[in-house]
């Protein structure tokens, strides 16, 4: 089994030990994606509507530069600060995730640089 990693500028480079995303089988593996500006590494958006819409900008580079789509995502984790605001995130996700993937949403008690919200997939390539 070969495992290959995924490096890609469309999203911001990885802030610890990790890829941004593995391929295995056929399949992507993407780590969490943050409200980052890839060129910058600053923080966009003070709000959850703002942070959602470049997490979901940098989980499409990632999943391109994998051979993937954001139509091709079977599953995504999502990482809400606060659950209040599971509606406005889900009006942005909504607008990416057309194809409704299954998931799951869960609120933590911190994300990392304190964002609001992070997303991670699993996607088919090709």
């Amino acid at each position: 089994m070969e495992l290959k990693k995924v490096q890609t500028d469309k999203a911001p480079a990885a802030i610890g030990p990790y890829s941004q995303a593995i391929c295995v089988n056929g399949m992507v593996y993407t780590s969490g994606q943050i409200p980052l500006d890839p060129t910058s590494g600053e923080l966009v958006g003070s709000d959850v509507t703002a942070q959602a819409e470049q997490v979901m900008k940098n989980l499409k580079g990632v999943l391109e530069a994998a051979g993937a789509s954001l139509d091709s995502v079977v599953k995504t984790t999502c990482f809400l600060a606060d659950m209040a605001d599971f509606a406005a995130f889900n009006k942005v996700y909504e607008g990416y995730m057309t194809q409704k993937p299954a998931r799951s949403c869960v609120a933590v008690r911190e994300l990392p640089k304190s964002v609001l919200v992070e997303v991670e997939a699993v996607a088919v390539i090709g």
